[in-house]
């Protein structure tokens, strides 16, 4: 029989390391969350290559006695936790295992200094081996920096990826850490670069349009809401401002940025009829709860929590920003294409006149002053009748319209191009509404109010009913979710430990396969805790109906058919976007119509 022995400190820190420690921006986020719970005001990290040469954090935080510092490179011990109730923790850290983990698998040095002590400390361990330890010279606070990640561990050195992208994911830990603290001023450093500069006192939208995309201060709707013990905060981009990856959605649970599936369904779920399946919306969101409430001590990371009452959470996200985005339902990303608007501003140039006007200017001076414009002779005028057509009929006096003096958001209809896109001119601008997609939004909308959702949902029994079989944990959760498909017309029932009978589908999908929906349905409540799926099918077949009865693009509209889809568009909800997401109308303010022609 094997004996059973004790493993040597050394290298349990390195098997801690391999938990805690992946790479350069693991280490970073420790570090960077340990400056915060020192209670830092400012903290200033520099990278070199990435990280994978060295890395160093520097704060003004309450700093460490020699003692305390020597006591915080051992393994579970902490200042974080000032009793044993683990549930209660209301910090970024407090597992203990950082600090020796990262200083068994690198040169790590650490400098520190409290407030109201005249010297610091230094004390640096290279791979698990304290080699030298004395006075230190540094304002009070404390300086960590890490060289040589896994120099003496080349097994996992070579599975660490390019400068470039060590530097990627490095940036992205300090961004989604600065976003939490807008009360902490934050710089970053890569080599001899700047990269970062962020000030205190700036406020939580200010911050989070800094780091995520100064766009998104004008195109966002800021987010405070509470129920209950629960509040939401934080800046939700419009739908028609949105990107192609989910990258940009940024989630904080108690100022803990965190990688949540239960999150990132909510999110999909609130913007689910405004954006195309392959978009996906651009929004910085920190819930806050009570720290009984969640579970951060998941994962030795800290980025994955589990909620007591994760249903009330989701409802929570979902109908907040919902709500959100239904106050300013009717706007819609207002950044005119920088290429289109370039074009828009270039000058005409031809290389020589136009033939009609080559007549005008054939052996005529201009070295000549042109001292007073004189009445043109009669061969002038006859070759300005090539050029401009001499008026017909007389003007006359228009009509006072009675529209003209009402205040219109969306102004007042002036024509259309292409028969497609309606002109229209309000107090402040140039309006251009895409009538298709304009229309195709007001009748979803028409279709959601007048109970369209039901008559979609509504169950066709099958002649026969159709048993699927599927894996028992399969059977398992489409049983516990069978109250909730039976609302959307989906009625299943248990047909033994491995097999669920469908007894009725959606009369809108009554003709899709059985099998195949009950397995993306399964999918969908392994990944988010709740059929998404169903419901977005039925909104797919809502949003095809209305974009085959709306207006199409090409068809001539009249001057009031166009006005009166401006008034409904300014009483419908969500009339910024259409359903797929993009943008049903854009402004061109009057400052830049007078830009383009030199006046401004």
């Amino acid at each position: 029989m094997p004996e059973i022995r004790r493993l040597p400190d050394t290298l349990v820190n390195r098997i801690a390391a391999g938990e805690v420690v992946e790479r350069p921006s693991s280490a970073l986020k420790e570090l960077v969350e340990n400056a915060i719970d020192a209670g830092a005001s400012r903290i200033a990290i520099k990278l070199v290559d990435g990280g994978l040469t060295s890395l160093e954090v520097t704060d003004d935080g309450c700093g460490m006695s020699p003692d305390q510092m020597a006591l915080a490179l051992e393994r579970h011990a902490t200042s974080k936790l000032p009793d044993d109730a683990i549930e209660q923790v209301e910090t970024l850290g407090f597992r203990g295992e950082a600090l020796p983990s990262i200083a068994s698998v690198s040169r790590f040095t650490l400098e520190s200094r409290p407030k109201n002590v005249a010297d610091g400390w230094k004390r640096v361990i290279d791979h698990g081996e304290m080699i030298a330890e004395g006075p230190a010279a540094l304002p009070p606070g404390t300086r960590v920096r890490v060289e040589n990640l896994f120099g003496k561990i080349p097994a996992r050195r070579k599975f660490l990826r390019t400068p470039r992208s060590e530097y990627a994911a490095s940036i992205d830990v300090v961004k989604r850490l600065a976003m939490a603290r807008p009360d902490v001023a934050f710089t970053l450093d890569h080599g001899d670069r700047r990269i970062l500069g962020l000030q205190s006192g700036e406020g939580l939208t200010n911050r989070v349009a800094q780091v995520i995309a100064r766009e998104l201060r004008e195109n966002g709707v800021a987010i405070d809401l509470d129920r209950g013990t629960m509040r939401l905060t934080g800046i939700a981009g419009l739908p028609t401002f949105n990107r192609g990856i989910a990258d940009h959605q940024y989630l904080f649970v108690n100022g803990r940025p965190v990688k949540d599936r239960l999150l990132t369904g909510a999110v999909r779920g609130a913007y689910s009829d405004m954006l195309a399946r392959d978009r996906h919306a651009v929004l910085a969101l920190f819930l806050d709860l009570p720290p009984e409430e969640v579970d951060v001590n998941v994962h030795p990371a800290k980025t994955e929590v589990r909620f007591r009452d994760s249903q009330a959470v989701r409802g929570f996200i979902v109908s907040g920003l919902r709500n959100a985005l239904a106050s300013v339902d009717k706007r819609s990303a207002q950044s005119p294409d920088a290429a289109a608007m370039s074009r828009w501003q270039a000058e005409p140039v031809r290389d020589e006149p136009a033939p009609a006007l080559r007549s005008i200017f054939e052996g005529r001076d201009w070295s000549a002053p042109q001292s007073r414009v004189s009445e043109p002779a009669q061969g002038w005028r006859g070759a300005e009748a090539d050029v401009m057509a001499a008026p017909q009929g007389r003007a006359e006096m228009a009509t006072e319209s009675t529209e003209e003096k009402k205040d219109f958001p969306l102004g007042i209809a002036r024509g259309q191009v292409a028969n497609t896109y309606i002109v229209a001119e309000a107090a402040d601008g140039l309006v251009l509404v895409d009538q298709h997609a304009a229309h195709e939004r007001l009748v979803l909308e028409r279709l959601k109010a007048a109970g369209a959702e039901d008559a979609v949902a509504r169950s066709q029994a099958l002649l026969i009913p159709e048993v699927v079989e599927l894996e028992e944990t399969s059977c398992d959760r489409l049983e516990d979710a069978a109250d909730a498909l039976a609302k959307h017309g989906l009625a299943i029932e248990r047909f033994g430990p491995s097999a669920i009978l469908v007894r009725s589908l959606p009369h809108a999908i009554a003709r899709t396969n059985p099998e195949k929906l009950l397995r993306d349905i399964d999918d969908d409540l392994a990944l988010n805790g709740e059929a998404l799926h169903l419901g977005e099918k039925l909104d797919l077949v809502l949003a095809t109906m209305a974009c085959h009865g709306s207006v199409r693009a090409g068809r001539t509209l009249r001057v009031d058919e166009m006005n009166a889809l401006l008034r409904e568009m300014e009483r419908t909800p969500r009339s910024g976007q259409c359903n797929h997401g993009r943008p049903t109308w854009v402004k061109l303010s009057m400052d830049d119509v007078e830009k383009l022609f030199g006046r401004h």
